[in-house]
Formats: structure tokens, sequence, C-alpha cells
């Protein structure tokens, strides 16, 4: 029997990097965690331990700020497409670059019914994410862009189904026609084109999600995220394909009648875990190969 390397990548994961813009008065501030991968052939390293190829993760870090001041952060796909060419095109022995970003919103403090200049509270929505992936060079070269968000806490108190299902031996829930759904919302979507306007796609696509679960009424949450993962591609010719990725918020009718009290779908009790955990896909049938958009190299995404 012998024994191989198999696939391997290294980088430097969650670099916390803050750009504060101050070229006037009124300050800009983005706030993000920066991962970096790198793939090529690194085998003596591994096998070894031949560091000559090996461009040390600590680079990598110095990359992320450097280039938060000579690029700039104006969009999160920008920065990272930047970063990712920067190591496949100007460090020999790296093949491939991936680039994962998370990014931490702010708000402006209001003061007297107006917007402060530089002081802000963190948003308590979702957290965007993106990744960028470049492999090759010159002519040859590729590149993969999705873009995302996680943990977008979302409720709608009516409107929801849940019946007819498959029942068994050990099945005891009860079907319902008015029901609270809930979730924390993951979701990811990638792009065919580098050519996108990317925060306001960003937000067309945040909105379009929101407004789908909103006014569908959903019999069952798997049909929610279909039509969700639908409108977006139906909206946006430049995306390929959603995935989406949503734990079942339980809330159960509690039950008061056992102390003489009607509770008319009022009052529950939130159940957060176990829980049911609903994924999809959602693709057009003639998307292009999602090559290794999808090669995640941390928890991030």
């Amino acid at each position: 029997m012998a024994i191989i390397l198999g696939t391997y990548q290294y980088g430097k994961a969650e670099n916390r990097v803050v750009r504060i813009n101050r070229d006037s008065a009124r300050h800009e501030i983005r706030d993000l965690n920066v991962s970096s991968a790198l793939r090529g052939d690194f085998s003596p390293a591994y096998l070894a331990g031949d560091q000559r190829n090996v461009l040390p993760t600590d680079t990598q870090k110095h990359m992320a700020y450097a280039y938060a001041k000579t690029v700039g952060l104006e969009t999160l796909e920008g920065y990272g497409l930047a970063l990712a060419r920067h190591y496949v095109d100007d460090v020999p022995p790296v093949e491939g670059a991936r680039i994962e970003i998370e990014e931490y919103a702010w708000e402006r403090v209001q003061v007297d019914g107006s917007e402060h200049d530089h002081t802000f509270v963190r948003k308590g929505q979702e957290t965007r994410t993106c990744s960028v992936t470049v492999e090759g060079s010159g002519d040859e070269q590729q590149t993969w862009v999705t873009g995302g968000f996680k943990d977008l806490v979302i409720l709608k108190s009516t409107g929801s189904e849940f019946a007819d299902f498959y029942v068994d031996e050990f099945t005891t829930l009860a079907p319902t026609h008015d029901r609270v759904m809930a979730t924390s919302l993951v979701a990811r979507w990638r792009f065919t084109s580098t050519d996108v306007d990317w925060d306001a796609t960003y937000a067309g696509i945040r909105a379009i999600m929101v407004s789908t679960f909103a006014t569908l009424h959903s019999l069952a949450l798997q049909q929610t995220l279909f039509e969700m993962g639908r409108a977006v591609l139906e909206a946006y010719d430049d995306v390929a394909e959603v995935r989406l990725s949503a734990p079942n918020k339980h809330h159960f009718r509690y039950d008061l009648e056992r102390f003489g009290i009607d509770n008319p779908n009022e009052v529950f009790h939130a159940d957060d875990r176990p829980y049911g955990l609903i994924q999809a896909q959602v693709l057009r049938d003639d998307a292009p190969d999602a090559g290794p958009a999808w090669y995640a190299y941390t928890g991030l995404v």
C-alpha cells in the first residue's frame, strides 16, 4: 500500500482589515475579515519540508493590509480580484489563489437628527460575504466570483403552512396551515462575469430574496428557497446559480389551554435546537461549470 499526498492549499486566514477613508471630514469605514489561500506545486514543503516555493503566510497577511490602502476597499469583489490576480500573476510558484471575505457593516450614529461624520455603530443584520478564485496566467487565466451573505435572521408571523407530509409510526408533528416561519438564512450566488456593479447587485439580490420570503404564501420552506433563487436568476443574467441554506428556527404555539387561557397563535416557544436544515441549489440549465468556485478555504462560507 502506498501513502500519497492528496489535495492541499495554504494561506493566511481571517486577517481583520479595517480601512477608514479620511479624505474629508466625513469618514467612511469598511471592516473586513480576509482569508487567502494559494494553490500550486507545494508538495516539496509537505513531503520534505522544502520551503523554496512557499510564499510565507505572514507575507500574505501584509498584502491584505497593503492592498486595502493601495487598491482600496471600494468594493469587496474588486479588492479580492486584485489580491488574487497579484498572487497568480506576480508570484511564479502560485498557480491558483482564492480570497474569501466577510464584511462587518457599520452605520452612522444619529446626533440631534443628523448623521455623525465619524462615529458608527455596528449593524446587527447579516454579514456580507464574497470569494474570488483565480487560476492560470495570460490568456488562459480563469476567474470565479461568488457573492452572498450569512446570518440574515428573517421571520414571517403568518403566510406559511406545513401539512400533507409523510407520516410513519414515529410522526407526532401536527399539520398546520398557519405557522411562524423563521430562519437564519445563508445565501451564495455565482457570477458569470467580473463586469458587475458589485454593491448595487448585492443590494438588489438581497432585496429580491427578502421580498420573495415575505410575499410568497409558503407551503414549505423548501418551496420558499427555490422561489427565492428563481427570482434572483430571472432578475440577473450574470448570475449562474444560487445556493441557499436555511435552518428552521421553530416557533411552537405554547399550550396555555391547560391553564384555561386561549392562545390563538399569539404566544410561542422559540425552540433553537434541534432544527430542520433546508438547503437548495437553484441554477440555470445552461450554467457554465462552477470549477473551483465553491472550494472553500476556511469555514467562513
